[in-house]
């Protein structure tokens, strides 16, 4: 089986899903990158690895070839690239593509009523109803929105990112979480981590920590990254008089990131609607923190259970949010639960071995023509979940 992965560059948060596919199939493994990675990701870490990856074409260097390969492999899996000049071809010919995408709507479901809209997404997605063309669901508000529309009956799939998978001694991890403050004191780590922009709301941290310090809950809320929003947060911290409690750290490669999550107690992913799937949900509950997260995140429904292995709180609702950082701070043996129970969710079920041994069968039975969804988990059939279900279905979540 010749598969071929056509986005629009590889990052971290890819390349452990490919190296796996890459061991399974060797030469006939093959990821396209069409287009050159922006300069704020390169700083942040994300082009590192690239120079040396045996299976990377890039499109940009090697048109000709790279689309004699879109064509011919037995499956292409085609996502994260606006042009759809490189797959038609490929569409065209009747063969089987499986597209990977994230939300249409991520603005809001009503701007399906746009013609001009419903007239593309008839020419990229809906025409190819009763074709060999599948949905890879990057979120669980993804197949809601591709509903809409009429793509893909009963061909929409449970999916995501899959970052590198640690594997911890669990007593050994949660010992490395241990802080004390001055006093001698047990002391609540925090972590925040994204860019400063207004879609992933760091202001909300910020404001828990205020209200922690009123609490009088001994904590330190470490803010790792960089952006827009920067400025404004750092004078809130020195007007709250935080300096003692808050510390900015910049933008970390993947790797310090990672050690910033080992050494946490509690990760708060406070990203609203806009948030297609949200990476670093899988890192921090691989790393055994107990996590708060948004409702409208799109990785959010398909990764966290309420109360099982992380707290949501509904998107937009800080009083709720900030009620469950409170909660966390108070419980450590809450904090431990959920976060053993994140752990073993990305230990068992969302990692990039499972992920690429199950788009192996998948594509195996595509081209016996029998396929079989998965029962739960990635390539089980994605559940219809419009955006504003999404705080009900974690709560509901089995």
């Amino acid at each position: 089986m010749k598969l071929t992965i056509v986005s629009n560059y590889i990052n971290h948060h890819q390349i452990p899903m490919s190296n796996e596919l890459y061991r399974k199939l060797g030469r006939d493994f093959a990821f396209i990158q069409t287009s050159r990675m922006e300069e704020d990701r390169v700083k942040m870490g994300w082009g590192s690895e690239v120079s040396s990856i045996p299976y990377l074409k890039l499109y940009y260097e090697e048109e000709e070839r790279c689309a004699r390969l879109i064509l011919d492999s037995d499956i292409v899996v085609f996502g994260g690239v606006e042009d759809e000049s490189y797959i038609k071809p490929r569409l065209r010919a009747g063969k089987i593509v499986i597209r990977a995408s994230e939300r249409l709507y991520r603005e809001g479901q009503w701007k399906s009523i746009s013609p001009r809209g419903r007239k593309k997404k008839y020419e990229d997605h809906t025409q190819y109803a009763d074709a060999p063309v599948y949905l890879l669901c990057h979120g669980a508000y993804v197949a809601s929105d591709f509903n809409i529309v009429h793509a893909y009956p009963d061909k929409k799939y449970m999916w995501g990112y899959f970052p590198k998978v640690n594997t911890y001694n669990l007593d050994n991890l949660f010992f490395r979480k241990l802080h004390f403050d001055q006093d001698g004191k047990s002391e609540t780590r925090i972590l925040w981590a994204g860019r400063f922009l207004k879609l992933k709301h760091p202001e909300y941290a910020i404001k828990a920590a205020k209200y922690l310090e009123q609490q009088q809950i001994s904590f330190h809320l470490n803010m790792v990254g960089g952006g827009e929003l920067e400025e404004q947060l750092k004078m809130q911290v020195k007007n709250w008089h935080l300096e003692q409690r808050v510390t900015f750290h910049g933008f970390q490669p993947p790797q310090n990131v990672r050690r910033f999550m080992e050494e946490s107690d509690v990760f708060l992913f406070t990203s609203n609607h806009l948030e297609g799937w949200g990476a670093v949900l899988n890192e921090s509950m691989n790393s055994a923190c107990a996590v708060v997260a948004g409702s409208g995140i799109g990785a959010v429904p398909f990764l966290v259970r309420h109360g099982y292995n992380g707290l949501v709180y509904k998107n937009g609702h800080y009083k709720e949010f900030r009620d469950q950082v409170l909660c966390l701070c108070r419980d450590e043996a809450l904090r431990k639960k959920l976060g053993t129970n994140a752990y073993q969710t990305m230990i068992r079920e969302w990692n990039p071995k499972v992920a690429a041994d199950r788009l192996y069968r998948f594509c195996e039975g595509l081209l016996n023509g029998k396929v079989e969804p998965e029962k739960e988990g990635p390539l089980s059939p994605a559940p219809l979940i419009a955006p504003r279900e999404g705080y009900a279905y974690t709560r509901n979540a089995k």
